[in-house]
């Protein structure tokens, strides 16, 4: 029969953190769980404040939004690749839970910022609204500039993101949340489908153009692609149609098939249809393939696991 102890370390090794913060009347616990709970949902926001080893601390706020304008370091503004490290490793948790409407939000949550992922070895950051000093004289966030194929909304994203960095902090929040996103889109739509003369890609050298317009292509495509629409019937207000692991493995299968048909010309479409033991084949490898260096999944969840664990073996050896 198992101990209360060994539940309580199995319990950590499934990230049940919020059910350990319950069941165990601990202050250090409750910090530790507190943080993990906060990467399992992607909520990263009060990561700098939390009393957390500085260790842990650092690699999550490598994968987090500044939450003020002149915020240093920039986190995911400087560079999306840990983030992805960590959306991977979340979509592993998940699956290990099956917990499948989380873990389809964290495939349309990487599925939304991917062009940034794209573009950031040419920007030289990941679309942080601070260094988008050329796209200021351009066409981008034109709201009257009919020859450009932005929609209202890009366009209106667009503009607020070359002005944002002189907001409060309230208001670069929201555009975080609101409109960031469909910047992403907007430099996806620039690389793969403008043909309009525009300082935004008319700097770029002919390869770097062609890369950022197959690679942002495929980028297009995946969010559209059969395993994204599932967020959109799930779960409330759409019937209450939570997907089933066979339902997300079978929309997986047609994602992969339509990419590798459409998309086999610029690497991505080899790429993901990679055998290469994750939970969907194929996802780290068309991440990688998308951004032009390996992406694979964190072990950020796994360390705070295990450092749990630790912690609750202590409290043991303590009597507690």
């Amino acid at each position: 029969m198992e101990t209360g102890h060994e539940v309580l370390v199995a319990l950590a090794r499934r990230y049940a953190f919020g059910d350990i913060a319950a069941l165990v009347n601990d202050a250090e616990v409750g910090r530790i769980c507190e943080f993990g709970q906060g990467l399992l949902e992607l909520d990263a926001e009060d990561f700098g404040s939390l009393e957390i080893s500085e260790r842990l601390k650092q690699r999550a706020l490598e994968a987090r939004m500044p939450q003020s304008p002149r915020e240093q370091p920039r986190g995911a503004l400087a560079s999306l690749r840990p983030a992805y490290s960590l959306l991977l490793e979340v979509i592993a948790a998940r699956w290990q839970r099956r917990e499948m409407a989380a873990l389809v939000a964290a495939i349309h949550i990487a599925s939304e910022y991917l062009p940034l992922l794209i573009w950031e070895p040419v920007l030289g950051h990941a679309g942080d609204p601070a260094r988008l000093t050329h796209f200021q004289h351009s066409r981008f966030g034109q709201l009257d500039d009919r020859e450009c194929p932005h929609n209202r909304t890009e366009k209106s994203s667009a503009a607020r993101a070359l002005r944002v960095i002189s907001e409060p902090p309230a208001g670069w929040r929201a555009y975080l949340d609101r409109q960031h996103s469909n910047v992403a889109h907007a430099v996806a739509v620039c690389a793969a489908e403008c043909r309009v003369v525009c300082a935004v890609t008319e700097r770029l050298t002919k390869e770097q153009h062609e890369m950022l317009a197959r690679r942002s292509a495929a980028a297009l495509k995946f969010g559209d692609s059969a395993v994204v629409r599932l967020r959109h019937a799930a779960p409330v207000g759409h019937g209450f149609g939570v997907p089933s692991p066979e339902e997300v493995l079978e929309a997986w299968a047609r994602t992969r098939e339509s990419l590798s048909l459409s998309a086999n010309g610029n690497g991505a479409g080899k790429a993901i249809m990679t055998e290469d033991g994750f939970p969907l084949p194929g996802l780290p490898s068309l991440f990688t393939a998308l951004a032009g260096v390996p992406i694979e999944p964190a072990t950020l969840l796994r360390d705070v696991a295990a450092e749990l664990a630790d912690c609750l073996t202590l409290l043991v050896g303590d009597g507690k």
